[in-house]
């Protein structure tokens, strides 16, 4: 089973915790990664741009002047995608960007991340998280003993104070254990969990 240090909110190690070697100790699988993000993003899209064809736009149901005669080129409609204000030939349409994976497959996928995190040296275990009230300069010194940039913030249950202490700070995103995904992993360089909050995401992959 991988071991991590459990460090204080100075940096200083308090004790070692074995982690899950099906969760954090799990070969990284590149294909499956590339599979989960791009699920992932596709999914945040909408769909929803859309543009008027030569069928949509109105006007243009007389033809403008006589096919021959004139000494200029022949057209049919001034609604055609050749002339401005015409309509848009191949443009968007509304369509379902959604993919499907797997529930194995995205949880197996979460786990290479958060094993390539901890091969790295990426992934730092606090023994706990505690605030009394919302302070985001307390904040920011804690993430700097813990050498921390920009980091993932994860947490086993919503906790306002840290969540209101840490929204300012550019980079950084604070998540609960049980809606962690894996664009949130792969798009902070750190990622940063309480003890708790570890053997949480163990339980819930494991």
């Amino acid at each position: 089973m991988p071991k991590v240090s459990v460090v204080n909110r100075r940096g200083e190690t308090v004790e070692e915790l074995e982690l899950p070697e099906a969760v954090y100790g799990r070969p990284v699988n590149e294909a499956l990664l590339h599979q989960a993000l791009v699920r992932f993003l596709a999914n945040q899209r909408q769909g929803t741009s859309a543009v008027k064809n030569r069928a949509a736009v109105a006007g243009g149901g007389r033809k403008p002047w006589r096919q021959k005669g004139t000494g200029r080129a022949r057209q049919g409609s001034i609604r055609s995608p050749l002339w401005r204000s015409g309509g848009v030939a191949f443009g968007p349409v509304p369509r379902e960007f959604r993919q499907d994976m797997p529930k194995k497959a995205r949880r197996a996928a979460l786990c290479c991340a958060l094993s390539a995190r901890l091969r790295d040296g990426e992934l730092v275990v606090l023994d706990e998280l505690v605030m009394s009230q919302p302070k985001t300069r307390e904040m920011a010194g804690m993430l700097a003993e813990l050498g921390a940039s920009r980091p993932l913030l994860i947490l086993p249950a919503a906790d306002r104070n840290v969540a209101l202490s840490a929204r300012n700070l550019p980079g950084v995103r604070t998540v609960v254990a049980d809606d962690l995904c894996v664009y949130d992993v792969l798009a902070h360089p750190k990622t940063v969990l309480t003890r708790e909050a570890a053997l949480r995401v163990g339980e819930l992959l494991g």
